[in-house]
């Protein structure tokens, strides 16, 4: 096995990616335990010495096992490409038959299968002990199996066939097969958009529509004012898996639905929920969610576009630890890969997001009252035991939100 010039970029880039990863993880630990013992004071009158403590408990724990997640998945990838393991997979199917297709169909999926099993311990992990142990999760061993067996249904039945169209492509679609693929998965991306809400969701989680005629006839209101339609107001089983709460839009074109969890319906009052709606509105009403499709959408050409040069490279396989050229093999490689180089342009997409986010916010407050947003976040923040003193650099790698405090401070400029 050769390697060369970009498998040192490779190297390089990795070990600054974990570097950094981990780095940030430090800063984090700091920031959240340097105000263990004091609320911030804007804070002090809503939410407890206990509460805030047990959020920076909460924090510090994930961070103890992503640091561990960081240096193992680093480890695995190691191991799937200069160690010579997607190399062997690949030999291992092109052993099985000739025919390229079924060679990269059962390539790509076997890869996906091993990747689930090699993370199982860790998801494990995080639902029934990290998250037990503060109190949020409420998944039982039947749901996460029968989750298990539904998302493998899915798999089958709905990635397959895009995967076989997406290595037919590659095989005939010339010099230019990228720009096809680009089509075919901006299409399906679009279609599932659209099945998510009344097809794919209930799957999962049942989904009642509003009891609550007081609340259903202010959100009707809203919904009027704001000149925003859906096709209903639901309130999901969010409590089936987690106590986390949360509220979502799903869905485009006419088949729109609002979403509730039930947690966070049982922690606030109607005009707080009306504010978080108010807030999801605002990114509806400044396009957020059309600009970042079309983000989205620009991106995965552009993406394509460079597979579409490294596919002609050999410099690309060899670097990585294949010997063997082809198409699903590349695919992998430029998926596997891309999370290290992308990352550290991630600040710049989070700045964006957290721009949404006030501009969200400040949609919110014409429509509704801006101690009800105000009111509804600090429960939020209190209930999913949100830190509330993040780093600020950890915060621009990972956060799409603004903190706790830069957020409800611009809101109350506009009180």
């Amino acid at each position: 096995m050769t390697f060369n010039l970009f498998t040192l970029l490779f190297l390089m880039a990795m070990l600054s990616y974990v570097v950094i990863l981990l780095w940030l993880n430090t800063r984090q630990t700091k920031a959240v335990l340097d105000s263990f013992d004091k609320v911030p004071d804007e804070f002090a009158q809503k939410i407890t010495l206990e509460q805030h403590q047990k959020a920076a408990n909460y924090t510090h724990a994930k961070l103890t096992l992503n640091y561990f997640e960081v240096v193992f998945s680093a480890l695995v990838l190691l191991a799937w490409t200069l160690g010579g393991g997607l190399n062997w997979l690949d030999s291992f199917w092109h052993s099985l038959s000739d025919n390229i297709l079924f060679v990269g169909v059962g390539f790509i999926l076997s890869l996906m299968l091993i990747g689930s099993l090699i993370d199982l311990p860790f998801s494990l992990y995080r639902t029934f002990v990290l998250e037990e142990k503060f109190g949020f999760n409420k998944t039982t061993i039947s749901t996460l199996i029968s989750d298990t067996i539904k998302g493998l249904g899915l798999a089958l039945v709905i990635g397959v066939p895009l995967l076989y169209v997406v290595l037919y492509l590659m095989n005939e679609m010339g010099e230019y097969w990228w720009f096809f693929v680009w089509l075919v998965l901006t299409g399906f991306s679009l279609l599932m958009l659209w099945l998510y809400p009344a097809f794919i969701a209930p799957l999962f989680n049942k989904f009642n529509p509003l009891k609550n005629q007081a609340l259903k006839a202010k959100i009707d209101n809203l919904l009027k004012r704001t000149g925003f339609k859906s096709d209903g107001i639901f309130v999901m089983d969010g409590s089936k898996r987690s106590s986390h709460g949360n509220a979502y839009f799903t869905g485009i074109g006419k088949n729109k639905r609002i979403v509730f969890f039930d947690t966070l319906l049982k922690g606030m009052n109607d005009n707080e929920v009306q504010a978080i709606l108010a807030h999801e509105l605002g990114h509806f009403h400044h396009k957020h969610i059309r600009q970042q499709m079309i983000i989205s959408f620009l991106t995965s050409l552009l993406g394509l576009a460079l597979l579409g040069y490294l596919i002609t490279q050999p410099w690309f396989f060899n670097g990585l630890g294949i010997e063997k050229t082809s198409n699903h093999t590349a695919l992998v490689l430029f998926t596997l890969t891309l999370p290290i180089f992308s990352f550290f342009i991630e600040p710049i997409s989070h700045a964006l997001s957290r721009k949404h986010e006030f501009e969200a916010d400040a949609f919110a407050v014409k429509h509704t009252n801006a101690d009800d947003l105000i009111s509804s976040l600090v429960k939020l923040y209190r209930d999913n035991a949100s830190t509330l003193t993040p780093d600020k650099l950890y915060s621009a790698f990972h956060d799409s939100h603004p903190s706790a405090s830069i957020r409800i401070k611009q809101l109350r400029k506009k009180q």
